[in-house]
């Protein structure tokens, strides 16, 4: 393996990356990001933002997005603790609109997860003190941003926790359901192959 492997997932855009992890007698040392190394292996991840969470167990943080001229990609990665991360296709005409894959992510998998603009994101941190970081490609901009309430019954994603050890905030109760996604996004045939190049 090079610096860095990535996966297409069951829905293509969306990628599992593997950083190489060197060991040694005086521990680590891991390159997690490098622009113009991902950019060549297919993924353009240009940060302006980066965020930073601590999480109980059992919070559960989405399913947002931004629209444009405001998208978001999203570089995930949990550097402390597990979480179930969710993605959402929300790209009308898209082969996978509606449908939702998900990941496990921990401090120990040496694993980002790449999300582009086009799809929901969410996760639930499965241990305390969870710590999930990502690093954003635009501003976060409220008039802009568009959310669905994680427990869609559509959706029916099946969340690894009972719903009563759920936590989210007051804010997220009030989300629409899925049948609110009306042409956030378009899908491109053929973006996925070119992603993939």
């Amino acid at each position: 393996m090079g610096k860095f492997n990535i996966e297409s997932l069951s829905i293509p855009d969306v990628k599992l990356i593997k950083h190489q992890v060197i060991d040694d007698n005086r521990g680590t040392f891991s390159e997690i990001f490098n622009r113009d190394y991902l950019k060549n292996l297919g993924v353009d991840c240009c940060v302006f933002q980066e965020n930073f969470t601590v999480n109980h167990r059992g919070v559960v943080r989405g399913l947002h997005c931004q629209i444009e001229p405001y998208i978001q990609d999203k570089l995930v990665r949990c550097t402390k603790g597990r979480i179930f991360d969710v993605v959402v296709d929300v790209r009308t005409n898209s082969p996978w609109f509606g449908k939702w894959i998900s990941i496990n992510l921990s401090e120990d998998d040496n694993s980002l997860l790449w999300v582009p603009g086009g799809f929901l994101h969410g996760f639930c941190s499965l241990v305390d003190n969870t710590v999930v970081e990502f690093k954003c490609t635009g501003q976060w901009n409220l008039a802009y941003e568009r959310a669905v309430i994680w427990n869609d019954p559509w959706l029916n994603i099946n969340w690894p926790l009972p719903h009563d050890e759920i936590v989210v905030s007051e804010r997220e109760l009030t989300r629409n359901d899925f049948s609110a996604v009306k042409n956030w996004f378009f899908y491109e045939p053929g973006a996925e192959l070119m992603m993939d190049k």
